[in-house]
């Protein structure tokens, strides 16, 4: 008998949550399967069957043997609304590389940021890649998880402390509609992993105000003649295009994304576009990397908020630029 952990995307909004049950069977892959949508606000309760379609599996790192990231169907087997992966699926093939920068804050039972149980700490600055006691909080958390997401298969290139005490990044590589896979799946991880520590997550972008940098999901992205046949006009020219429907990318980079793009703190304005090489204030930020490999490389979209959803940051980058 094997263990499968099915997890999906909810039909909440503005951002969808993740939801997760395991099948219990002698099969030696997942099968389709089924839920109650009325309680995950898919489905009305007259009509209730929502379908679980296996899309990529995971070795289980936690109590699972098998994670399985799953597309939602209706009970006619039709795209579900709220299934957003099947537009990224559609519109990325495996040329497009992404690498997903996401940051995140560790919470108490109470909501406050780990660190933050006597009140607001001292002022951003030792917080950032920081070493010791009164700098870093959940070390061992995110360290925890890394490991987990390397058990699973997904490929996760690096971690580190963020600017503000109790929050932290790291960063998730893939290939084509699986880079939306990856991300959520490693999201899943990280709630579940967080809970064995009775601490919780928060993706909000912004979830203390005041002069503290929000949490952005920061998106790299190349296709091969980014890669392989750049040159400066086709990276402008990549940009501007970006820039023509920057309101449509706005509209698809996560909720309360203004609380965040305010033009301080390594952001540019929500209601203003630009790019500029190694400019963390741009929208887009062209890499030094990039620049220096003869313009071969790729570009960073600074825009999308942490609660971003993967699937409609790749389906918006790949149909704007196609």
């Amino acid at each position: 008998m094997q263990k499968f952990e099915y997890i999906w995307l909810d039909g909440y909004t503005p951002e969808p949550s993740l939801r997760s049950k395991v099948k219990v069977t002698d099969e030696s892959n997942a099968p389709d399967w089924s839920f109650d949508g009325s309680s995950t606000q898919q489905a009305e309760g007259g009509a209730s069957d929502c379908l679980l379609i296996p899309a990529t599996t995971y070795p289980g790192p936690c109590n699972s043997d098998f994670l399985v990231m799953c597309e939602v169907q209706t009970g006619s087997h039709e795209v579900h609304p709220s299934n957003t992966r099947a537009a990224a699926a559609a519109a990325a093939s495996d040329e497009w590389w992404f690498g997903f920068e996401q940051e995140y804050f560790f919470t108490n039972s109470d909501g406050s940021p780990l660190g933050w149980e006597d009140g607001e700490p001292r002022p951003q600055g030792d917080y950032y890649c920081g070493v010791g006691a009164t700098n870093v909080k959940g070390r061992e958390i995110s360290e925890a998880h890394m490991d987990a997401c390397l058990q699973a298969g997904i490929q996760i290139t690096g971690t580190n402390a963020e600017v503000a005490l109790g929050q932290w990044e790291y960063q998730c590589f893939g290939k084509g509609v699986k880079a939306g896979d990856d991300l959520w799946v490693s999201r899943y991880l990280l709630y579940l992993i967080a809970e064995e520590f009775d601490v919780g997550v928060t993706i909000h972008p912004k979830p203390k105000t005041g002069d503290w940098n929000g949490s952005g999901m920061h998106s790299n992205f190349s296709n091969e003649e980014m890669r392989t046949a750049g040159s400066e006009s086709l990276f402008t020219s990549m940009c501007e295009k970006l820039g023509a429907v920057h309101e449509q990318g706005i509209a698809s980079y996560g909720s309360d994304n203004d609380m965040r793009l305010t033009g301080l703190h390594e952001t540019q304005s929500i209601d203003t576009f630009s790019f500029g090489v190694s400019d963390r204030g741009a929208s887009i930020r062209i890499p030094i990397y990039t620049v220096e490999h003869n313009w071969n490389g790729y570009l960073e979209d600074r825009r999308p908020a942490s609660n971003a959803d993967p699937y409609k940051v790749i389906a918006h980058i790949v149909s704007t630029l196609s």
